[in-house]
Parts: C-alpha cells; structure tokens; sequence
C-alpha cells in the first residue's frame, strides 16, 4: 500500500473507530463487538507506525496512556467555573424567580427555565482548537485549575476530535470549550470494590472521591485502568449569539459526541419545575450516577448573562436540592423503650428536625454499650442519619459545639413500664431485658409482631387498632385476636360499620395461615424469618415443633445451641403453653408445612447494597420459594453473595475471605429463573 492509499484508509478507519466510541460510550450501543473495534485499532495502529507522517493527535490510537507525569501544571480558565447556590423547597425556588424576575423586568411568564439532573463529579472544561483536544482543566478555585490533560484523553466518552454532522459543522473551527463533570457510574464504583477487596486492599468511600482522586493520579495507565464518565453541561465560544439557548446547547453538545442528559427539559414556571423534581425524587436512584437533586438555569443565555454573578454564584440558576439524609440537632433527653422480646433499647429525643423529607424526632441509640462507645449525652449537637424509612439513628456527636452542661446517660435499673428489675442473660450480653412476660410494653408489641406483614400479615391490625384493643380490655394477647366479634369493635370509636366488618374479615382469612408465619409470630427469641422457615421444613408440624428437643432442634440447619436454647424454653413455659391452647380454642392453629424443592435447594444467599429489579424481602421470598435459605449475614455455609450497588464493605470482604462466590443482580434473576 502506497502512502495516498494509506492516508485515505486511515482516515476511513479514524472515521469509522470514531463513530463506534460514540455510538458505544454515548449512546449505548454496539455498531460492532468489541473485538471488532480491537482489530480496526491495530489496524490503524500499524499503518501509523509503517507512515508516522500520518500519526496525529486526534487519532484512536492515541487514546492509549502515556507515561507517569511529574506533576500538574496550572491553568487559566478563559472564564470562571461558577458554583451554584442551593435552594431546598418551593418558596426558596418562587424567591428565586422573584428576585431575577425584578431584576430582569420581566413578567414570569417571559422567562423558561433548563432543568437537569445535578451530577455528583468532578467540574473539568475541556477545550478544543478547530475541533481537536487540546487541553482539559478541573475546576481549581474557578478561575485556576490543573491541566489534566493526559488523564482526560483515556476518557472514552472525551471525544479527541468532534463529531462532524450538518448541524454541528460551524463548531469545529476556532475554539470550543465543553464543560461538564468526571463520574464514576455506582455500578463501576461497586466492581472496583469488589476488585479491591478480592486484592485485600482497602475500599474506597464514594464514586464521586474515587472519580477526582483518580482523575488527579500522576500516572495515566491507573487513570485508563478505571472506568470514568464525562457527561456535559455547558459549552463555551468566542461569539455568545452561536448559543442562544441551553436547550440548543445540549443539541450541539451530542451532535459534537458528548454524554448529555436526555432527560434534560425546557419548562414555563416554578411549579413545572416541582414537578420535575418530584418525578426525579425516587427515579434518580436508578440513574448511573449520584445525584443530590437538580440544576435550575434561565435558558435564554443573554438574560442568563445579563442576570450577572453574585460573588461565587451565577443569578440566573440555582441547584434545587432534595431533602438531606443526614442533619444536625439536638438530644433533649434519652429514654429506654422496652421492645416485644423485653430488650431495653436507649432512644435519643431530639429537638424536631427535617430529614429525608420527614420531620424526625427520636432516634435509636441500639444500646447502652453504643451510647458509651458513641460518648452521645443529653444536651449534645449531634449527627443523625435517615435513609427511606430505615429507622433514623444517632452518628456521632459534635464534641467540639460542647458547652459544658451535658449529661452522661445511666442505664435505669428497673423497666419503665412495669417496675421490674432489668437482667442481662449473661454477661456479655449487651442488651439489658425486661424479664417481665406480662410487662404491658412487651404485650403490645408483641401482637403487634404477631399481625405484622412478615408473620400472619392481618390488614387493619396496626399499631393504633392494637392498642385501642388492649386499652379497652377487649384483647390481652394475639391468641384473642380470633375470638373479636364486630359487635366488640363497634363499642370502640375508632370504628365503624363498614371497617368493623373488614377487619373482622381479614382475621378470619388468618385462622389457618402457613406454619413458618406462625412460628414467626410467636415472637420467640432469636427466631426470625429464615429460621422458622427452617423448623417448618424440618418438623411439618406445630405438635412436632412443640415437642421437639434440643438434640431434634440441632438437626436443624443453622440452629445452634442458643437458639436451640431459646426455642425449647418458649415452648415449656406455662404461659406459652396456656397462649397455644387458646389460640386452638379461638379456632387459629397452622397448616402442616409443605416441603420446599426447587431449583436452588440447599444454597445460601446473602444480599447486600440496593437491587433495582425487586426490594431486598422480595429477593428473600423468591430465593425461599425455590428451596434456597436466604440470611442476613455472610458465613462459612453461604454460597452466594447478591452484591447490589452501594454494597456493604464488611460483607464482601467477609465473602472474599471466606471464598463465597459474589454475583450481581443480574446473575441472581438468571438463577431465579
């Protein structure tokens, strides 16, 4: 091959290699395998070396890491990068409009916003002269930066020359800034762990540390080795008027071969805006990257410019936060709540604060060893954390906003609800108990586990109803649940004909439920979902169950000595044995258990981190229906590890120390399948 030949095939190659990135890296699709694209590379690779005179800066070839730098270099940003005010809620967001409204002189209805997904990375502007790559910079302090150059080029969604398209063509000469910021996709973020862990080397904390420690390396080859996303926002040129609008931006930004969000929109008022925001609430956690709420623009760019900068901030947008799942407030007072197994638990009050979207004001403590180790007291500022509707709990305490007059908690030596005298079973026991059977506490919560969705799953039964029952006389423990009437329910104000006559339904629907359920709702002591799924299958029988010993209870896979223990001390006290017989005088009593076979019998699964296909007690239901034995924590009989994404740190360093196999959620519906 002469050297025109090569030029003209070089060039069809540098097309065709440049396409299949975009299409790939930006669009999420294949034109061709990997292995196909790996061939075209060489291909390209061994012509530039035969003709070095056709080797240039924009080509695929030289996407390839470079050796280690000795440092960065500053650079000057041709404009500032900006930070963004935040605003939390809808009368911050109206305030806003007000104010640029005013300034502008403009009705509201003159005036669109450009709303998009605020992405948690790292800010970088990456410029291009007659549309080549010539040079990346991080933010700095917005108007100075580090040229990060090298590091950028191994980037595969950086294109290292412009996509050339009819409407992108007028881009391509002079110079083009394209800004946006540098994400690690939670999913890349999690297999990077998991490499780690296997490797015994410590975890990294977040994606969006992990993407700015990364993109900051001196050597280019660890910065190629890691999966890092470019995704844009804003694009810069010497004359305003090419870019009216930021809706038009994002246009030219994916014809020119970037990541953009395509969810991104144009909308009229503020309350489009909430809108938007509301169907991005729960939906954002599905999306590739961390988000923490939105990014709220004027989209004409010459009110946007007009609107001017306030010290670090542009007038003309906003970051709209959603609700924090972490606060600061204070413990007014610590208390002990006393739990359906008679467990003494320390609960923080605290002065009311939002979180998570709810206002919180109590919070757990665990126990009496948790709070010594925390050093939490009355009095104290302190951190609390709320994800969803996980109960909220106390992180630590702000020592150093300590004025002097705190309290140390003390542990109560007698049960606040009943007077008796709290015990630990042994001493390294952390939790202290209400040993008292018949503490009113430990009744209440008691029928409530019974009718929860996780035991007999009785509709109507909740927390209120219960002890509306209780208080009356009507009930004194679960076993009389089935001997209510509708005409017992109508002496109570809380209801009526028609909830009466439905809640009556739902108990009579329970009088014959599953025996693992049942088992469940007894409420023994460190018998749980599994576990009684486990005694079901193995004794078929509430009789057998009743009668079974320690010895027949260690058959049992999975039951040790303490909860062999546990088990036939429940069945020999009196008073259980006096609440089985009633509940077969009030006509409840479980069904013999049928023997679980299926396709994954036998084999033990943990999950940890979030899946997106199904909730983590759907994932449990499904391992279960198939004859799989799902557990809360890793051992040495588990078989399988579900790592969803932000997956628990100490979990899969257990598995890799202990060589369970860990799979995704992928890989966990082909085996349910």
């Amino acid at each position: 091959m002469n050297k025109s030949a090569a030029k003209k095939r070089v060039d069809k190659l540098k097309r065709l290699i440049n396409e299949y990135r975009y299409q790939y890296h930006v669009l999420n699709n294949s034109i061709m395998s990997e292995e196909a694209a790996d061939s075209l590379k060489h291909e390209l690779s061994e012509l530039e070396q035969a003709y070095p005179e056709l080797l240039s800066a924009d080509s695929p070839s030289q996407r390839v890491a470079g050796e280690p730098l000795a440092g960065f270099k500053s650079a000057k940003h041709s404009s500032r990068m900006l930070s963004l005010n935040d605003v939390f809620d809808s009368e911050e967001l109206g305030g806003w409009e007000n104010r640029i409204t005013k300034l502008l002189k403009l009705d509201t209805s003159k005036i669109d916003y450009f709303v998009d997904i605020k992405m948690d990375g790292l800010a970088c502007a990456v410029v291009y002269e007659d549309g080549t790559l010539v040079q990346a910079i991080t933010r700095g302090d917005g108007f100075v930066g580090e040229d990060v150059t090298e590091n950028v080029r191994t980037i595969e969604s950086v294109p290292l020359v412009l996509r050339e398209t009819a409407k992108s063509k007028q881009f391509l000469k002079g110079r083009t800034e394209v800004r946006g910021e540098i994400v690690m996709y939670k999913s890349d973020f999690d297999a990077l762990n998991k490499q780690r862990a296997k490797a015994g080397l410590p975890l990294f904390a977040n994606p969006r540390n992990t993407a700015a420690g990364t993109i900051r390396q001196l050597d280019p080859r660890l910065v190629a080795s890691r999966k890092l996303h470019f995704r844009t926002y804003d694009m810069l040129r010497d004359d305003n008027s090419e870019l009216s609008t930021y809706e038009y931006v994002y246009e030219q930004l994916a014809e020119l071969g970037f990541s953009v969000n395509a969810d991104a929109k144009v909308v009229s008022n503020v309350a489009n805006i909430l809108d938007y925001a509301e169907q991005w609430q729960d939906k954002r956690h599905e999306l590739p990257f961390n988000t923490d709420g939105l990014v709220v623009k004027v989209n004409d760019r010459r009110l946007y410019r007009e609107l001017g900068v306030v010290g670090k901030a542009p007038r003309g947008a906003v970051a709209y936060k959603y609700a924090a799942e972490q606060a600061t407030t204070k413990v007014k007072d610590i208390f002990v709540s006393i739990g359906r197994t008679g467990a003494a638990t320390p609960v923080a009050m605290l002065e009311p604060v939002v979180i998570a979207g709810s206002t919180v004001q109590m919070a757990t403590m665990h126990n009496e060893g948790e709070v010594a180790r925390k050093d939490i007291r009355i009095g104290d500022t302190v951190i609390i954390h709320k994800a969803g509707d996980i109960i909220p709990e106390v992180i630590e305490a702000l020592v150093s906003l300590r004025s002097g007059s705190e309290k140390k908690f003390i542990m109560p030596e007698s049960c606040p609800e009943c007077d008796t005298k709290l015990t630990k079973l042994k001493d390294e026991d952390a939790v202290w108990r209400c040993p008292n059977n018949s503490c009113p506490a430990r009744t209440w919560r008691h029928i409530q586990h019974f009718a929860s969705k996780g035991a007999l799953d009785i509709e109507g039964m909740g927390e209120k109803n219960v002890q509306a029952l209780l208080e009356s006389g009507l009930i004194k423990d679960s076993a009389d649940i089935f001997a209510l009437s509708e005409s017992d329910l109508l002496q109570l104000e809380r209801f009526a004909d028609v909830s009466a006559a439905k809640l009556i339904a739902a108990i009579q629907t329970k009088k014959s439920p599953p025996l693992e359920r049942f088992i469940f709702g007894l409420g023994i002591r460190h018998v749980g979902v599994q576990t009684a799924i486990d005694m079901s299958q193995q004794f078929g029988s509430m009789e057998a169950l009743c009668a079974a010993t320690i010895e027949k209870l260690h058959d049992v896979e999975g039951i040790g000595e303490v909860v062999a223990e546990s088990v036939v001390v429940w069945f020999s006290e009196p008073h259980n044995q006096q609440l089985l017989d009633k509940f077969k005088q009030n006509g409840c009593w479980p069904e013999h258990a049928i023997k679980i076979e299926g396709s994954l019998s036998g084999k033990h699964f943990v999950v940890t981190g979030t899946l997106h296909t199904m909730s983590r007690d759907e994932a449990a239901e499904a391992i279960r229906a198939r004859g799989g034995i799902f557990q809360s924590s890793v051992g040495k009989e588990t078989d399988f590890l579900v790592a969803g994404e932000n997956v628990g740190a100490s979990k899969l360093a257990k598995a890799t120390k202990l060589g369970t196999t860990v799979i995704d959620e992928a890989k966990l519906v082909t085996l349910l399948k």
